[in-house]
């Protein structure tokens, strides 16, 4: 197993989804939403389709590299690497910037 240092240089970095955010169904659209103490301080909602919500699932069991979620993506869906990779790279990007990944 590669140490934090080692993955940083490899570019893979490992992210999860922090224990007080989760997603609830709204329609055929996801929400990301804060829950406990975080809730008084995040005011914002994020709106996932269901492949945010599919990679929202699988960050918030474990930490995974954006490759790996890359590949969780290619083996769910019919999509090429680049649209995978593209996709991924727009949630982590949201996700990262609402600072909600840890």
């Amino acid at each position: 197993m590669l140490s934090n240092h080692e993955q940083s240089i490899k570019g893979e970095k490992q992210m999860k989804i922090k224990s007080d955010f989760t997603i609830q169904k709204v329609g055929s659209s996801y929400v990301a939403i804060a829950v406990g103490e975080t809730s008084k301080t995040f005011r914002t909602m994020i709106k996932l389709n269901s492949t945010g919500a599919f990679l929202w699932n699988l960050l918030s069991e474990k930490d995974l590299t954006e490759e790996e979620l890359v590949e969780a993506l290619l083996a769910e869906y019919d999509v090429e690497r680049e649209t995978a990779a593209n996709d991924v790279r727009k949630i982590v990007t949201v996700l990262a910037q609402n600072q909600i990944l840890q």
